[in-house]
């Protein structure tokens, strides 16, 4: 197996690094969230019709700070507001999104989680968050120590690489820090205030979530790919 000198070595930590600075400054010049969930807001219909397929979601608190072209994460997935109507929030949904979300699964009173883009300007929270989601993945189990909350997820092959112990990883767009990693599935632990203050507080196993992993490490896998000689 062919072994990485010293010099290659710091030469790709010197590109990620610098990589890594440049993706941060770049998410900044578009549309970016935290993971820090704003408010649960609740389904009021989603209808799919010839001209495609709209979500309406009733929120009480977002809709005074938001306005008709902005970007809001709706259980992680970053939609545009196409219309805005009192605490009615009207958006309109993509075949590939409804293919690769739980959105397709909501229903009369669903509750989503809710975040509005983050400025640039704005007090950096969570991790990394860019409203893409990966993939729906089920809940295995979910369960109570004590008052904290334990939930293991399944971990679908093609992007379990991206996990990591320790790292973050965005769930129903709630940014939460992996506990361990398993064969097939992961675990996060969480404290009352996140299950309260998210759709969380109505999850349970079998339920679909939607699954953003870190971005970073999507581009550091490719940084290295171009710089460590394959076997």
């Amino acid at each position: 197996m062919p072994r990485t000198s010293h010099s290659q070595a710091v030469t790709t930590f010197e590109l990620s690094g610098t990589f890594v600075y440049v993706l941060i400054s770049f998410c900044f010049l578009e549309d970016m969230f935290t993971g820090l969930i704003e408010e649960v807001g609740n389904v009021l219909e989603i209808r799919a019709s010839e001209h495609g397929t709209q979500l309406q979601v009733a929120a009480s608190h977002i809709t005074k700070k938001i306005r008709t072209g902005d970007s809001v994460a709706v259980n992680g997935c970053c939609l545009t507001l196409s219309a805005h109507r009192g605490e009615r929030l009207t958006f309109d949904l993509l075949e590939e999104t409804l293919d690769r979300t739980n959105l397709k699964m909501l229903q009369r009173d669903s509750p989503v989680n809710l975040e509005r883009s983050l400025p640039a300007n704005g007090r950096f929270g969570g991790h990394l968050v860019q409203g893409h989601v990966d993939c729906a993945a089920r809940i295995l189990a979910f369960e109570q120590s004590g008052g904290d909350h334990r939930l293991e997820v399944e971990l679908p092959a093609e992007f379990a690489r991206y996990v990591a112990s320790k790292g973050s990883i965005a769930v129903n767009g709630i940014s939460l820090t992996v506990a361990e990693v398993l064969p097939k599935r992961f675990v996060v632990w969480f404290i009352p205030h996140t299950k309260r203050h998210t759709n969380l507080h109505r999850a349970e196993a079998g339920d679909a979530v939607n699954l953003e992993f870190d971005i970073l490490a999507k581009y550091v896998e490719r940084m290295l790919s171009r710089h460590v000689p394959q076997r």
